[in-house]
């Protein structure tokens, strides 16, 4: 995230009021809630991930273990059991 200096967007006016408040400090601005993305939006990591969770699965239900999956993902153990107890839940909840 970069930083835009409030002289080049805001009015004077406005920049002396949060003055009041803020003199020479660094404020965040939320997005208005209409404007917010969700995590990932931007990206296709998001799709990499489930992609990735989605191998991991497959690969434990052809066999490997908790801890095979965990260094052939350099993942942690508790990583690749929560992966696997999200895709059963998902998988049980399509099936209802």
């Amino acid at each position: 995230m970069g930083y835009i200096r409030a002289e080049e967007i805001l009015p004077a006016p406005i920049i002396e009021l949060i003055q009041q408040y803020a003199d020479g400090t660094n404020i965040y601005i939320p997005r208005k809630q209409e404007n917010r993305q969700a995590w990932g939006a931007k990206t296709a990591y998001k799709c990499e991930l489930q992609s990735r969770n989605q191998l991991i699965y497959m690969d434990y239900l052809a066999g490997m273990t908790v801890y095979e999956l965990a260094e052939s993902y350099y993942l942690s153990p508790k990583s690749i059991q929560r992966i696997i107890r999200q895709k059963k839940l998902s998988c049980q909840s399509e099936l209802t």
